[in-house]
């Protein structure tokens, strides 16, 4: 499987370049459920300022309504870093909500200083108290300290140069963000305002303020021991620069459907940090579960000489909505390198009756990167509707649009097409499919890389 970057923003935002787990790209109205369900509080927030305060005068209104635009977004991203499952669905996956999450984050530090730069002045409409004076204080302060957390998240590796802000000191930062979060919820809650005022404002921000609090807490510090299940490292074996590893579930098992994935660590190890990776099997009686881990990144590459059989280590999870089940009755799965993980878990649960018409082509850099070929052959020789071919391209050559119809039992252009892998490799296949009068009739795919 691939690695990929973690909770806020980037998702663990790890070391060095990594790829990424399986995470469904469903688009269409459930991603657009999601981007109105934090769009829409944002905007209402920043109405309700401007209407509340526009008698005190146009910079006034328009200061109140970028803060309070800024504090529901700062709200929201809080919430979505929680990885609420139920919402999950409305943005078409994880990776969609993390986005979300990050642009949040981006809107809230613009929002926060325009918020600053057009400062409210309520000197003659309201009598200063000690404590309004204080929440004036903290709020500045904490305005700076999240402009700095928010910033780290945004600009981790420095434009134009190589330098990236470590991820520990990066992830140890971040843990601060609900409390700087809850100064801010302070400084909004005991502020000095203009007595008389429409309430509506405040109760919204009342409101986003507690919710924020409750997903921070959640995410620090209930979630971690909720969600966690304990497994016990059956099997480690290395391919080339992929590890995989079996795992057996101490105490109760985790249920998952292929394609999803899970964010592992492994404490014994000296690897505590929670990594996603793609469950690369599919669910079996005894809960056995297998990860395959690309080395792409410090974590990764340390992984493979300090994981041991018999270890104990911790899986917390599932996640995603790739599911290969709800395209049609023909499809292409098209793998590059590591991206090939939830295609293994998508044909070890296929039935010899299942009636999907598929064929999978993996490309690798050489026959030894390839993994899970033993499943792969396995699912073929049970049902004769799936096929599969290697593409070795320092062996073979790059592969082509061109070689993915020569391959393929049936036009591509009748088929959905179901891709994992960099990027590059998507658009350069998606490209060469138009010109040759191809396209699939759907496209999911799965973002290698968070952006």
């Amino acid at each position: 499987m691939t690695d990929t970057a973690g909770t806020l923003g980037k998702f663990h935002r790890m070391r060095g370049r990594l790829s990424l787990p399986a995470f469904a790209i469903d688009g269409g109205v459930q991603g657009l459920a999601g981007v109105l369900l934090v769009a829409l509080p944002v905007v209402l927030a920043a109405g309700l300022g401007l209407i509340t305060y526009a008698s005190h005068g146009s910079d006034a209104a328009i200061g109140i309504a970028v803060g309070a635009a800024g504090f529901v977004a700062m709200s929201e991203a809080l919430i979505l870093a929680a990885r609420p499952r139920l919402l999950e669905p409305l943005f078409g996956g994880l990776d969609r909500m993390y986005r979300a999450h990050k642009w949040l984050g981006i809107s809230a530090l613009i929002l926060m200083i325009l918020h600053d730069l057009i400062q409210p002045d309520f000197d003659r409409a309201v009598r200063e108290t000690s404590l309004g004076k204080t929440a004036s204080d903290v709020g500045e302060l904490a305005f700076n300290a999240l402009l700095v957390l928010i910033a780290l998240s945004w600009f981790r590796r420095l434009p134009f140069t190589r330098f990236q802000i470590p991820y520990q000191l990066w992830r140890f930062s971040h843990r601060f963000m609900g409390a700087l979060f809850a100064i801010v919820a302070f400084h909004q809650l005991f502020v000095d305002m203009p007595a008389g005022a429409d309430p509506s404002l405040a109760v919204l921000l009342n409101g986003f303020a507690i919710a924020g609090l409750v997903a921070w807490i959640v995410t620090e510090f209930i979630a971690p021991r909720l969600r966690r299940r304990t497994f016990t490292v059956e099997q480690v074996s290395r391919h080339g620069d992929t590890t995989t590893v079996t795992l057996l579930p101490k105490g109760r098992a985790m249920r998952w459907r292929p394609g999803q994935f899970a964010f592992f660590s492994a404490p014994e190890a000296g690897l505590a940090e929670p990594h996603p990776f793609t469950i690369a099997s599919a669910p079996a009686p005894d809960g056995r579960m297998t990860l395959a881990i690309r080395a792409l990144g410090g974590w990764t590459r340390r992984l493979p000489d300090a994981l041991r059989e018999g270890m104990t280590v911790r899986v917390e999870g599932p996640h995603g909505r790739f599911d290969f089940r709800r395209g049609g009755a023909r499809q292409i799965w098209l793998a590059g390198g590591a991206g090939i993980t939830p295609f293994l878990a998508w044909a070890d649960s296929l039935t010899a009756t299942d009636p999907h018409h598929i064929h999978l082509v993996h490309s690798v850099r050489t026959p030894e990167d390839a993994i899970g070929l033993e499943t792969l052959r396995a699912a073929a020789a049970r049902n004769p509707r799936f096929s599969f071919e290697l593409v070795a391209t320092g062996r073979d050559g790059r592969l082509t649009a061109e070689r993915l119809v020569r391959s393929a039992p049936f036009p591509p252009g009748t088929a959905d097409l179901w891709f994992c892998g960099p990027a590059g490799l998507r658009r350069a296949v998606l490209r060469g499919l138009d010109r040759l009068g191809q396209n699939p009739r759907q496209v999911r795919f799965e973002h290698f890389d968070f952006a």
